[in-house]
């Protein structure tokens, strides 16, 4: 066990750097890279955040970064809450399939019936008119076919199938630099996709379902492309970006 702030503010010193020189050189707030020595947890945006500016804190010092996420991981971090931290695809589980099973069953027996009213429909329409003993028939003698329910007239016209949108996609490009980056599905709270660094020519590929909220550390090392299309006007200092099949806008 070791002190993190304090490892971190003695390798600081050694290096004849201030708070100041290293927030430009690494885009970290002042008042972060402060609570970071004094560890100062509760002051920091959160684990994902605490852990992100740790890791790229630890390497511009020339540290071994691993060793402090360790070492938080082990004395500060909430395991039961923390999520994953890389990509995976998505997975079908059992529960999803019985689901699918279930809802094409009702939906090949909803089909059966409609076929079957509509046969029964065209039968009745297509005989006959009754013979002159049958009109004077009393009350045992068989009622004329009534007019179809709406929901077997329906079935006449048929509906038009939905089709789905194509799955769109975003790739975000480490081509100026290394960067700090945190993906989640569908904003600040969801699932996280990915955090750590991307190294200069590194690329990542995400689909849409049916957003994207990213934290970039250094957005000014970075090219990110929507559905084919570049994102124009990225920010220079670390900010946050909401991706949809519309555009991007600041989160």
């Amino acid at each position: 066990m070791f002190q993190i702030g304090e490892s971190l503010r003695e390798a600081r010193i050694r290096r004849g750097l201030s708070p100041a020189d290293v927030h430009k050189a690494i885009r970290i707030r002042e008042r972060y890279l402060t609570a970071l020595e004094e560890e100062s947890w509760e002051m920091l945006p959160g684990e994902a955040y605490t852990k992100g500016f740790l890791r790229t804190y630890a390497e511009h010092l020339s540290l071994n970064s691993q060793l402090y996420i360790d070492e938080y991981n082990a004395r500060v971090a909430r395991h039961d809450e923390e999520p994953t931290l890389v990509p995976h695809p998505s997975a079908t589980t059992p529960r999803q399939l019985r689901r699918g099973m279930l809802v094409a069953l009702a939906s090949i027996v909803m089909v059966v019936a409609a076929v079957a009213g509509l046969a029964a429909w065209r039968l009745g329409g297509t005989s006959g008119p009754p013979h002159a003993g049958q009109q004077k028939a009393g009350a045992g003698s068989v009622a004329a076919a009534a007019p179809p329910p709406a929901a077997q007239r329906r079935t006449r016209t048929g509906a038009k199938p939905v089709v789905s949108a194509a799955p769109a996609f975003t790739r975000i490009s480490a081509a100026r630099g290394r960067s700090w980056l945190l993906v989640r599905a569908g904003g600040p709270s969801g699932t996280v996709l990915y955090e750590g660094i991307l190294e200069q020519g590194q690329t990542m590929r995400f689909q849409l379902r049916p957003r994207l909220w990213v934290r970039m550390g250094r957005p000014s090392a970075l090219d990110i492309t929507l559905a084919g299309k570049a994102v124009a006007g990225l920010p220079s200092s670390p900010s946050n970006l909401l991706l949809t099949r519309t555009g991007a806008r600041a989160a």
